[in-house]
């Protein structure tokens, strides 16, 4: 288990990575600066957001997964929603001080700001319909087991509440963290696509209601349909037909599609990152759903070594804090 743990979170960090100096760029601008990602990358000239990064940096993928997981082994998982904004809102002003354009996503922007106006916490996400609850949930898949799919999709709405109270953001942040709680209790990958699609339907019936295709619905059409295709003819149906921009029913559905067809994890992270769009994030979850079910070892040790030095991160403690909470019951927030 902790290697699958540890898998998850490397896994997240190591598609962060891997898609930071593409991140917001096209597929032909990609290839025509980098060719097809195949290693950890400085950012290229016309990498705006993560302009002078050097190879195996993080975004705010793996920054926010770091602070959504302290502040689940502080609370003993009981996460206080305003606690949560004000780590983020500090968060973000450190990113302003390093000169960082890699700043809180347009969701979690506009609720941060309805909540310093008075707004209440269960009002303030009611727009939320992009992936950043999606893109710092694999904490709450390490420390809660999905076995228990309706309270853990509680914990899930509850931890996403803040910035993405909508059927379409806690049902994208359902559908990654329970991939990855399911492979981390030793699911196979198959088994953890299945319970991912569960966790997306029980979420997408939390919170307010917006428009748009739901996460369980395109699951269950994407999966099959990009599995009917030859390799060339779905990388482009993941870039023209699902999507790769910061929506969640778009980015989410595209990150599990990948990690569901990957005969190769390392291979299949790379490929996200060259697709174009939100290339970061997509890769990023597709990574905590590979690692948490092939475990640790499937991700290469250098890779993993690049990112760890030069970020100064270590997972490790912080992991097995989380597993420590798994052995707890899980009660409804």
């Amino acid at each position: 288990m902790k290697s699958n743990a540890l898998g998850a979170f490397w896994g997240l960090a190591l598609g962060d990575a891997l898609g930071m100096p593409t991140q917001s760029m096209s597929r032909a601008e990609i290839l025509a600066d980098y060719g097809p990602i195949t290693e950890l990358k400085d950012a290229g000239p016309r990498q705006r957001i993560a302009h002078g990064m050097v190879a195996g940096s993080i975004t705010d993928d793996t920054e926010q997964a770091v602070l959504l997981a302290e502040l689940l082994v502080e609370s003993d998982r009981v996460v206080d929603p305003i606690e949560l904004a004000r780590r983020l809102l500090a968060w973000e002003d450190r990113m302003r001080e390093r000169g960082s354009l890699d700043l809180l996503g347009p969701s979690t922007k506009a609720a941060l700001a309805r909540l310093e106006d008075g707004v209440p916490a269960d009002e303030a996400g009611r727009n939320g319909a992009t992936n950043g609850a999606a893109m710092r949930i694999t904490p709450v898949g390490i420390a809660a087991d999905a076995a228990y799919l309706e309270s853990f999709v509680d914990l899930v709405a509850h931890t996403s509440a803040p910035t993405h109270n909508t059927g379409l953001g806690i049902g994208a942040a359902a559908a990654v963290g329970a991939a990855v709680s399911a492979g981390v209790g030793g699911a196979s990958l198959p088994e953890a696509v299945e319970v991912a699609i569960a966790a997306a339907d029980e979420g997408g019936r939390r919170g307010h209601w917006v428009a748009g295709g739901t996460i369980a619905a395109r699951l269950r059409w994407a999966l099959p349909y990009l599995k009917s295709l030859d390799v060339n003819a779905r990388e482009e149906a993941l870039i023209n037909v699902v999507g790769t921009s910061v929506a969640a029913q778009e980015s989410v559905v595209a990150a599990l599609a990948l990690a569901a067809l990957a005969d190769d994890p390392w291979a299949a992270l790379c490929q996200a990152a060259s697709l174009g769009g939100d290339t970061d994030t997509i890769a990023a979850m597709a990574g905590a759903v590979l690692g948490a079910v092939h475990g640790n070892e499937v991700w290469p040790a250098d890779a993993i070594t690049t990112v760890r030095n030069v970020n100064e991160l270590d997972l490790d403690p912080l992991v097995s804090q989380l597993l420590d909470l798994r052995e707890r019951p899980l009660n409804r927030p």
